[in-house]
């Protein structure tokens, strides 16, 4: 369903306006719209009012002055849209990717192709090398056929390497996938994976920031990291050197508190060190199998019984350990020199605690000496 069903024409209209402003970004979008209320009401507001939204400078106050011909060009991507069957969602329309909105970075305006809805029951995104080695291959294989069972959605960006092999294994397995493109919606890149693209259309899609008809730019391409990184609930690195997109990915989905994965490798490979230093980092668990995703995120296979999360029951805790949950619970995560600084625990029983507690798999430890609760 289109946003435009849910709004005003007009409204649709200046959302898209706004959108392709240049050098606007997310957070200076959605400032916008918490301070002016909407889109349209931020080019027909005062100048006055509207110099005084956060992050609005000189440069975008400008703007509203080129607001007719802003109007002319969302026109223009509606009708370009329409006639090439691309969706268009803003992260106001109730379809947008649920998992996105909580981004603070996260897109204000997609572009969709394909059938596929994009907020899905389960997804798992699988990322990695461009130059990815036969082992690197196989592996990716062993993981979507192992977790097919779950029936999850399987993201990644369609580039070189383990990504389409991701993407193709998927279509194999009959598993939906959605690729995430740092190219224009309509710019299939690299172009000899346009087949791939094309099947993935039927139970899947194509998602982009980038509107039909704009310029292909390399800066793009590590931007939509963060997509892939927000659409899955669980990330697994299969194989990755030491810089590189993959573990920009990880990164990103750590920092977004995902699940994040990797398959340790090979210490004399040059495309294991990445998924090698995020284990050693702490932040990605050793991937060994489908039953990793599993147990994490309280998955269970058609038939078996719903496993529920556990609730924290604090009534049967003993002083310290009450007091460290109850921290935790409301600062979500601490480092320990904190947690004995506000409960007033000495250190060396503290860590006796913790060390108890994550035993129970109640905290989980964080690079940093920092903890956090578990579920």
């Amino acid at each position: 369903m289109n946003f435009k069903e849910k709004t005003t024409p007009e409204e649709y209209r200046y959302f898209l306006a706004l959108s392709l402003a240049p050098k606007i970004g997310p957070g200076v979008f959605k400032a916008i719209l918490a301070y002016a209320g909407s889109a349209q009401n931020f080019f027909e507001i005062p100048k006055g009012k509207a110099a005084k939204i956060p992050k609005v400078g000189p440069k975008l106050l400008e703007l509203r002055e080129q607001k007719d011909t802003l109007l002319r060009a969302a026109d223009q991507l509606i009708q370009n849209s329409e006639k090439k069957n691309i969706r268009i969602l803003t992260h106001l329309d109730p379809e947008f990717p649920q998992r996105l909105k909580a981004q603070e970075d996260g897109p204000v305006v997609l572009f969709i192709k394909g059938n596929s809805t994009l907020n899905f029951e389960r997804t798992v995104g699988i990322v990695g090398t461009r130059n990815a080695t036969d082992y690197g291959k196989s592996v990716t294989r062993k993981i979507i056929e192992d977790l097919a069972v779950y029936q999850p959605v399987i993201i990644s960006g369609l580039a070189y390497g383990i990504d389409i092999e991701a993407h193709r294994l998927s279509l194999k397995t009959d598993l939906p996938t959605i690729g995430v493109l740092g190219s224009p919606i309509d710019q299939i890149y690299p172009a000899v994976h346009k087949s791939t693209a094309e099947q993935m259309l039927e139970k899947g899609a194509l998602i982009s920031e980038y509107p039909s008809g704009s310029k292909m730019v390399p800066g793009n391409f590590p931007a939509r990291n963060r997509i892939i990184a927000g659409l899955s609930d669980a990330l697994i690195v299969v194989e990755a050197a030491e810089k590189g997109g993959a573990l920009i990915t990880a990164e990103i989905a750590y920092s977004y508190d995902k699940e994040v994965f990797a398959v340790p490798g090979n210490l004399q490979s040059s495309f294991s060190e990445g998924c090698n230093q995020l284990i050693k980092k702490m932040k990605a668990s050793i991937y060994t199998g489908p039953n990793d995703i599993a147990e994490a995120l309280f998955w269970t296979k058609p038939g078996e019984q719903k496993v529920s999360k556990p609730s924290l029951d604090l009534s049967s805790r003993n002083g310290e350990e009450k007091l460290i949950l109850e921290l935790l619970l409301d600062k979500k995560e601490l480092e320990i020199d904190m947690i004995s600084y506000q409960t007033g625990i000495p250190l060396g029983l503290l860590s006796s605690k913790l060390l108890e507690l994550e035993f129970e798999g109640i905290i989980k430890s964080l690079p940093g000496k920092k903890y956090k609760i578990q579920y």
